[in-house]
């Protein structure tokens, strides 16, 4: 196995994210205990949102094991689920100052292959993607449910702090956190 990590920018990678997102989507899930991603995205929503902020990637040859979205404040509206994320985001204030105020990154969805996990890809993916938007927000963000214990104990481990936690209509708890870089 030689594992490459980097930036998207070819429609057979963002392809490759699509087939990723599906065999970790909830609704094709027959167990939750390894993580899921809730929100599904087309090519063409992956395309607009890496023209603002590069999705990280990581290959097994040409297959995509993990992926790390970049999603910014321009692509809010653009996937309609997201939407109260932001409106969430709108209410939080982060030392003392709305967090409107910043300039920051939200990670959009993760996903690792099954065969791949435990195996440092996850951390390896947030080093590049610290890598390449460090220097130009001041942090990344983003809401985990509640239930999503894999994920949570995950971002915690590579930095990631509590915000706040709101419930949605449907009554699923999201934990909205941040990595201040």
């Amino acid at each position: 196995m030689s594992l490459q990590f980097k930036t998207a920018d070819s429609y057979e990678e963002f392809v490759g994210i699509l087939e990723l997102q599906q065999e970790n989507h909830i609704k094709n899930l027959e167990s939750l205990d390894q993580g899921f991603v809730f929100a599904e995205h087309s090519v063409e929503d992956l395309a607009k949102m890496n023209s603002f902020a590069p999705h990280i990637i990581a290959k097994d040859g040409d297959l995509v094991v993990a992926y790390i979205l970049g999603m910014t404040v321009e692509s809010r509206y653009d996937i309609s689920m997201l939407i109260p994320m932001f409106e969430q985001f709108d209410q939080i204030e982060v030392n003392g100052t709305p967090l409107s105020d910043y300039n920051y990154i939200v990670v959009g969805q993760v996903a690792v292959a099954k065969d791949y996990r435990g195996m440092g890809i996850f951390d390896k993916c947030y080093e590049l993607y610290h890598e390449v938007h460090g220097k130009n927000f001041d942090f990344a963000i983003t809401e985990i449910s509640e239930r999503n214990y894999r994920s949570l104990a995950a971002h915690y481990r590579v930095g990631f702090r509590e915000l706040s936690r709101y419930p949605n209509e449907d009554g699923e708890v999201w934990i909205i956190v941040a990595w201040d870089w």
